[in-house]
């Protein structure tokens, strides 16, 4: 875990080890997501990137008698 401060203007620094080991690049968009106590930042990517990163997942689930 890395600890930024907040600067008076309400910005942060992300730390450098964070920024290559996301491979995040200057001018990349960043979903801030609000959650309990703290702020998720989720990297936007574009979809090429994400095909078949789902590849394998199960998705068989177990539905109620009334959804079949």
């Amino acid at each position: 875990m890395t600890t930024v401060s907040l600067s008076s203007k309400f910005q942060i620094v992300i730390p450098k080890e964070v920024r290559e080991t996301l491979e995040l690049k200057p001018g990349i968009k960043v979903d801030l997501i609000p959650y309990a106590d703290r702020i998720e930042l989720i990297p936007v990517r574009p979809l090429k990137i994400m095909i078949g990163s789902l590849r394998g997942i199960n998705t068989r689930i177990i539905r109620e008698k009334d959804r079949l």
